[in-house]
């Protein structure tokens, strides 16, 4: 009787973790399977989420999980405000998506495998929006294997999603110590383009050739020099290239009311293009009118239009620079004044 006691013992150790691992990996092994091939089914290398499969992949298996997701916060009704610019952000996190999976091939690489590029959108989830405790956009959030609640996962910096996929890249990396690769883009003009455009230059060369001969292009006509100088300086004194590398929008909408727009916005941190463009305009308009006195008054011999010009342009000057300091006072909030001598007070 003692005998078959030990022999039913040993045969119970030999069975019983041999059947828990069986009701545990062959769940993991499934869900790793279709996060893959629904990888594979988009063209972006995100796979959608909804409130079904965040439980599927997220809150329902067993902690560890063999694989870290990247979860990207959408909301299509958003995208038509520019002050988000969820339309360029979802873009890069495609472009980082697809990088991922480029310097980790599935199949080949076992990280490919350890890392998820996803997204979830407000109007079909909620109640997943919810559970993350995410109530601003944009958002990415990066769930680790060892994450017990959705709302303790680590949150991008704002600072970090402005700098778009190459930012994004490195708190990623931070976080799940996989690295992500070299960024690839896209590039900006497809073969057809490209062949087209050669096209073209191949046949209008011989034109331009003969024309520079003979002296008889745009570039031998002082006018459009003239024009092309201002144009620069315009574009330069309105912060132009701030608002391209920065994606500001021209205006926005009122948060108080939607009805009105938004050209000036008070603060230092933020300026839009319509600022940049009065201010702009302003400079270029005192610039014009030193290159007049300086080219063109000073070979006007009647002394009369001399002095009427000139006090036309100090007074027009004098209101243009006023303007630009009372904007600069209204968004920093720091007084400019003028600076007298001591003895004249």
């Amino acid at each position: 009787m003692t005998a078959q006691i030990v022999v039913c013992l040993v045969f119970l150790l030999a069975v019983l973790p041999s059947t828990g691992r069986s009701k545990s990996e062959p769940s993991f092994s499934e869900q790793v399977a279709e996060l893959v091939s629904l990888r594979s089914q988009s063209s972006t290398g995100i796979i959608r989420l909804d409130d079904r499969s965040v439980s599927r992949f997220l809150t329902s298996v067993p902690i560890p999980r063999p694989y870290s997701i990247v979860i990207f916060f959408d909301a299509a009704h958003l995208h038509s405000k520019p002050e988000l610019q969820l339309p360029g952000l979802r873009s890069e996190f495609s472009i980082l998506a697809k990088s991922f999976l480029s310097a980790h091939p599935d199949g080949e690489d076992p990280a490919s495998r350890q890392v998820f590029f996803c997204d979830i959108e407000f109007k079909d989830s909620q109640s997943s929006f919810a559970l993350f405790g995410v109530n601003s956009i944009p958002h990415v959030r990066v769930v680790l294997p060892d994450v017990t609640s959705m709302k303790d996962a680590d949150a991008m910096d704002q600072s970090d999603l402005s700098r778009l996929a190459d930012s994004m890249a490195r708190f990623i990396e931070s976080r799940t110590k996989i690295p992500v690769g070299p960024i690839i883009r896209p590039p900006p003009f497809s073969k057809t383009q490209i062949a087209l455009a050669l096209t073209v230059v191949a046949i209008w060369t011989p034109f331009a050739i003969r024309k520079v001969l003979k002296g008889d292009t745009l570039l031998h006509d002082k006018t459009v020099w003239l024009i092309g100088a201002v144009f620069v300086y315009f574009f330069s004194v309105a912060g132009t290239m701030h608002n391209i590398i920065r994606k500001m929008p021209m205006f926005m909408v009122d948060r108080n009311d939607p009805s009105k727009l938004v050209f000036f916005y008070q603060g230092s941190g933020m300026q839009l293009g319509a600022e940049g463009f009065a201010v702009g305009f302003l400079y270029t308009l005192v610039g014009l009118l030193l290159a007049g006195i300086t080219h063109g008054l000073v070979k006007v011999s009647n002394r009369t239009v001399q002095r009427a010009f000139m006090l036309v342009a100090m007074v027009v000057s004098f209101w243009a620079v006023s303007k630009v300091v009372q904007l600069d006072n209204w968004k920093t909030g720091y007084g400019i004044h003028m600076f007298w001598p001591t003895s004249w007070s």
